[in-house]
């Protein structure tokens, strides 16, 4: 058989199997519906395990034998994004697949899917579910509750819980409850909470399952896909940390409304951001003020450039560079202020746009809330810009606006971001 013959075989073979695929998929269309009305959830861990071992048995060659294990248990992942997708019921409700190959997950924005985090997460193990003390305490009981052994950490709230003495913490509660790789680690919370537990889900036994569920604006347009995991070292943000993606994200815009305007504010910095850099129609909804109503389109926005940009690029050596817009200057600033993350933000935007998108994107900031400038040392803000860990060879790769919408990365020599710290810090 030459390899053209042996290719219209398999393309043969391929027609049939997507003749085969639609029929599964509309086998799953009923499942949805039962599961829906019976009030069943979507994963059943005790039941894939008795298909894989069923349907494994007709395989006959050992070595293809785990191989087809691996094609059973995508096809039910993909059978279970499905039923996730027929599961909608309103406008209030998305589902994006972040397409990572074996790292992918499904991100699901719904009002009121906190409360349904049994059915649309494999909870029925050890989880240990890490919150803060300024988190609603019934978030996480939530979670807790749908859990088949449930154990909450909280830590107190604010960046400086994303420390080794934090992370250590959580890693011995799950040594202490007896965690081996078939358990879990569930954020419940903010960009700190979801770097911390999620560098505890990384590191834990070289791994286990990280869910994602952040109650934050912040964390819900910008931290909590993507997969990036850290905590900082001696006053330098997410020195330590690594990659590692969510089995699932679950946004559910309802914990937004027991934030002050201030962390609503913050969030807006992040969405600003992303809007600057890749959705000029977002931007404009700033400049005429249509973006501070509801909140849901925003977010959608934002995670679409942010997904996009992740898929392009997941270890973050090219093109997701430019999320990091802002955070050069802003990431500083944190360092030596007393100014929460977006609010860093937004100060380190205002210095890497052109002069017109500069004037166009101040009135936006402050009527969001967000500041302009900010009392401190200028000098001692250059030498915590020192430590970013983009330098590389005196160089550092910063991101720049020339327009709305678009944006570039420059290797620009430290000293050369110097007077964007003079525009925005104030002696």
């Amino acid at each position: 058989m030459d390899l053209n013959e042996a290719r219209e075989k398999i393309k043969a073979v391929d027609e049939e199997m997507a003749s085969l695929f639609e029929k599964r998929m509309e086998i799953v269309r009923d499942v949805a519906a039962f599961k829906r009305e019976n009030g069943l959830p979507v994963e059943d861990p005790a039941q894939e395990a008795r298909v894989i071992e069923g349907r494994s048995a007709l395989i006959k060659d050992p070595e293809l034998k785990p191989l087809y294990v691996r094609f059973l248990q995508d096809t039910m992942d993909v059978s279970k994004t499905w039923q996730r997708l027929l599961s909608r019921d309103g406008d209030g409700v998305n589902t994006l697949r972040m397409d990572l190959g074996g790292h992918s997950c499904d991100i699901l924005v719904e009002r009121g899917c906190l409360k349904r985090a049994g059915e649309l997460l494999s909870l029925d193990r050890k989880v240990i579910i890490v919150t803060d003390d300024g988190v609603p305490p019934e978030y996480a009981a939530t979670v807790a509750a749908a859990c088949g052994e449930p154990y909450t950490v909280t830590v107190p709230q604010g960046e400086g819980s994303k420390s080794l003495a934090v992370y250590e913490k959580i890693l011995e509660a799950m040594l202490e409850a007896g965690f081996d790789r078939s358990g879990c680690v569930c954020a419940v919370g903010g960009g700190v909470v979801g770097d911390l537990a999620g560098f505890a889900a990384a590191t834990y036994m070289r791994g286990v399952d990280f869910y994602s569920i952040p109650t934050t604006l912040l964390s819900q347009v910008d931290s909590s896909i993507g997969g990036k995991t850290a905590v900082d070292l001696r006053g330098v943000k997410n020195a330590v940390g690594t990659f590692w993606q969510p089995e699932m994200v679950l946004i559910d815009p309802d914990t937004l409304t027991t934030l002050d305007q201030r962390e609503i504010a913050c969030g807006m910095a992040e969405a600003v951001k992303t809007a600057l850099i890749g959705d000029e129609e977002l931007f404009r909804l700033f400049e005429e003020g249509k973006a501070s109503g509801d909140l849901l389109p925003v977010i959608k926005a934002c995670l679409a450039v942010k997904k996009a940009t992740v898929e392009a690029d997941e270890r973050d050596t090219g093109v997701r560079k430019t999320l990091n817009f802002g955070h050069t200057i802003g990431h500083a600033l944190e360092s030596v202020t007393e100014l929460h993350h977006g609010e860093c933000v937004a100060l380190g935007m205002i210095p890497m746009c052109a002069q017109e998108v500069r004037e166009r994107l101040l009135p936006v900031l402050e009527g969001l809330g967000l500041p302009t400038e900010v009392r401190a040392d200028p000098d001692e803000v250059f030498r915590a810009l020192m430590y970013d860990k983009k330098i590389r060879d005196g160089l550092i790769t910063a991101v720049f606006v020339e327009r709305p919408g678009s944006c570039v990365l420059r290797a620009v020599r430290p000293e050369e971001l110097r007077a964007g710290i003079d525009l925005v810090v104030k002696r």
